[in-house]
């Protein structure tokens, strides 16, 4: 049966039509899960179609198609079989290049659901203790990633800021996140360059590293919703119907930050705690479904990256991206929420620990104890520190704390991160976070009497 076909089905005194919507997502990409495996675990869609029943006097059927990439829900999508999907900016251009070569499978991008506008969502990292101290130092190595990605592109990117030619600097392995993720253990590459979730689980798991932050790149990046043309024209009601449950599973995230990473890692595997690196407040994504031009913007100067490496030949963005479907939905506020790049979910409260109350999200911090179910607040990196040592005094075991990055506001984990002691700044400011080696390195070059310390050294001095 066609993917959106109307089939027979027994209801009442006599029969009516069943629409079925085939949805394919990407159940570990964090930042779509307000158009995946949330969405899917609230039942919001489904309650959607249930209210436009009553209008239409039709059932709906939804069913869940659930991939580890982009490109293989591309494919179903132009052999029809794939009626909405989510994926990465650079999927999301190649699935609409690929479709617009036919009128009948073209595509069209409906909404955002997350993105980072630095590019943190994606990192290069190494095995823990690796002696690759830089993304230069990785010339002639092996490193994994999944070409045609945006992990892709921040690797080709990253070699170029190291003044590397991303041709020939590295030997690519194209593999899938797991068996790179496996390939980095068994040393058969030196890095691996990912999208969200992977580098966060791999480091809370103890596996790796980060060698390289995306938003050291200060280039957006993002994930988004596109629909079959051929569906959307007959289905336009569906379709906003879809759009108004992302909508309310964006809302669930805002409000409920830390029950949504509960349920997306019950149902996905992943560690609560990473899902929580990437989805709470001022974390490392910022769920939205606007179209916002900066986003768009940022696409079209993917173009020529993805065209230079052979997955791209041309499309036409214009005619990809349309507003109209998410405006409608979204309803009176998508004006207002369309203009603002801040993340709705953001850090608040008293810092028990230095007494003061958190006010700037640049350096606001959290952390989650083991047995409680919120977690504390902490206004710099400094009073994180202090309430860990606290903590840890009283017999408290620190299931996960979460700090922004000095320089460029990745939201990290603490425990993992590289520290700097500035003994000259104020009492409460006096340790600094970074996601990476060299960017502490660099740091304390840069700042005469500030050194790179232990974290464990950081927590008994704070």
């Amino acid at each position: 049966m066609a993917a959106s076909s109307l089939s027979a089905g027994c209801g009442g005194s006599g029969s009516a039509k069943t629409v079925t919507v085939v949805v394919g997502y990407q159940p570990n990409t964090i930042d779509t899960v307000n158009a995946g495996t949330l969405l899917r675990s609230l039942g919001y869609f489904e309650q959607q179609l249930d209210q436009l029943g009553r209008s239409t006097g039709k059932k709906y059927k939804v069913d869940w198609e659930a991939y580890d990439t982009g490109a293989p829900i591309t494919t179903q999508m132009i052999a029809g079989k794939i009626d909405i999907g989510s994926m990465g900016d650079y999927p999301l251009l190649i699935n609409g290049a690929k479709a617009q070569r036919n009128k009948s499978t073209a595509t069209t991008m409906i909404a955002t659901t997350g993105y980072n506008l630095r590019g943190s969502l994606n990192m290069i990292v190494v095995k823990p203790g690796s002696s690759v101290p830089s993304v230069a130092a990785l010339a002639g190595q092996n490193v994994s990633t999944s070409v045609g990605s945006a992990a892709d592109g921040t690797l080709v990117q990253a070699l170029r800021q190291a003044g590397l030619d991303p041709a020939n600097a590295v030997h690519v392995v194209n593999q899938q996140p797991q068996v790179g993720a496996s390939a980095l253990q068994a040393g058969s590459v030196k890095a691996l360059s990912q999208f969200i979730a992977w580098p966060g689980q791999l480091v809370f798991s103890g596996l790796a590293q980060v060698l390289y932050d995306g938003g050291a790149l200060n280039v957006p990046t993002l994930h988004g919703v596109v629909v079959r043309n051929a569906f959307a024209s007959k289905n336009s009601d569906i379709v906003e119907a879809f759009l108004r449950a992302e909508t309310q599973a964006t809302q669930y995230i805002w409000h409920n930050p830390l029950q949504a990473a509960q349920t997306v890692a019950s149902v996905t595997g992943l560690a609560p705690e990473v899902v929580y690196l990437y989805n709470g407040p001022n974390g490392i994504a910022t769920f939205d479904p606007t179209l916002k031009p900066p986003l768009i913007a940022a696409m079209r100067q993917d173009v020529p990256f993805l065209s230079s490496i052979g997955v791209l030949t041309s499309i036409d963005l214009n005619s990809f991206v349309n507003t109209s479907y998410v405006q409608k939905a979204y309803g009176p506020g998508y004006a207002a929420q369309l203009a603002s790049t801040s993340n709705p979910s953001t850090i608040t409260g008293t810092d028990s620990a230095c007494g003061i109350p958190v006010t700037d999200q640049t350096t606001a911090g959290e952390i989650w104890l083991r047995g409680e179910n919120s977690t504390h607040p902490a206004a710099t990196p400094t009073c994180l520190l202090r309430f860990i040592r606290s903590a840890q005094a009283k017999g408290q075991n620190v299931r996960a704390a979460y700090v922004p990055d000095t320089q460029i506001g990745t939201r990290w984990f603490a425990a993992d991160d590289v520290w700097v002691l500035d003994p000259s700044a104020p009492a409460d400011d006096r340790f600094l976070p970074f996601t990476t080696r060299s960017a502490a390195a660099s740091y304390t070059g840069g700042h005469p009497g500030t050194s790179i310390v232990a974290y464990a050294d950081a927590v008994a001095q704070a």
